[in-house]
């Protein structure tokens, strides 16, 4: 299983930033050549998320590049530098099509990246929720990446404490991304200085089911590695319910219960991917 918990933007202009991020336990990073980056440090920019991809300092975070997009003087160049960078996906901001997605896959695969190369669709405008299933199935498409800032901004939303505004949107691209099979992150949440206010908003996206959170320091990644791991009781309580499930199965009986409360299929299965998760997350900590 991909852990992909805590995914930090590193601005790639910023060399002391790239340095730093090789002690930060996050699971990816994001070499940002987009937001990040002034536009007379493009060029730098690109440079320096090149070699840093391919550098092989960063343990086993999984390391992506977001591009400008195409229709910037610096996309088409960002595109074709890291197809061959060694980063494992390319992150693509206000993705709006299926046509734009084959457009980038075409980029991709001219500049000579390798077929496992994926695409990371950012989805922060209303024409990508409108479309976001489509955007989701595409072939190339591993990840969704919510652009809430952008989001907001497009829909001329408030900004508020909880996301009310966001939250049918949000949804709407949990369920592209469900029914897709691909993973998909929360958007980041901008005042670094306010701690509790993080961690309520991400545990709201923990709790309606996003596979884990873009940040923008590396402050926010230990509550967010915390957050989207498994506790011992979780584990604990996961075990005792496949136990007895497969113990009432030898035994021919139809109904199974766990503390009081009556056990399906279903139950079996979110026991099974919490099981693996924990697996998952204890082989990125025994790794960094």
């Amino acid at each position: 299983m991909q852990v992909r918990r805590s995914v930090l933007y590193m601005p790639a202009a910023n060399e002391r930033a790239l340095e730093k991020a090789k002690t930060i336990p996050a699971d990816a990073i994001i070499f940002d050549l987009e937001d990040a980056v002034a536009p007379d440090a493009k060029e730098l920019a690109r440079g320096q998320a090149v070699a840093a991809a391919g550098s092989g300092q960063y343990g086993n975070r999984e390391l992506t590049i977001r591009c400008n997009g195409l229709d910037t003087p610096w996309g088409a160049d960002d595109v074709a530098a890291a197809a061959t960078s060694g980063a494992a996906a390319v992150v693509i901001p206000k993705v709006d099509s299926v046509a734009y997605l084959d457009e980038i896959s075409a980029a991709l695969a001219a500049a000579g990246a390798p077929d496992e190369m994926a695409i990371w669709a950012m989805v922060e405008t209303p024409t990508a929720i409108l479309d976001v299933r489509e955007i989701a199935a595409h072939e190339r498409v591993t990840v969704l990446v919510m652009g809430t800032n952008d989001l907001y901004r497009e829909l001329r939303a408030t900004m508020v404490a909880g996301r009310h505004p966001l939250l049918p949107h949000l949804a709407t691209a949990l369920l592209a991304a469900r029914e897709a099979d691909v993973m998909i992150l929360d958007g980041v949440y901008n005042d670094v200085r306010d701690p509790e206010g993080f961690l309520v908003e991400a545990t709201q996206g923990f709790e309606m089911g996003f596979d884990g959170k873009t940040l923008v320091h590396p402050s926010q990644v230990d509550p967010t590695n915390d957050l989207w791991a498994p506790d011992e009781d979780e584990i604990e309580h996961a075990r005792a319910v496949i136990a007895a499930f497969e113990e009432a199965q030898a035994d021919g009986r139809g109904v199974v219960t766990v503390d009081g409360k009556m056990i399906e299929n279903l139950h079996v299965a979110m026991a099974e991917r919490a099981i693996a998760l924990a697996d998952a997350v204890h082989a990125v900590r025994s790794a960094h």
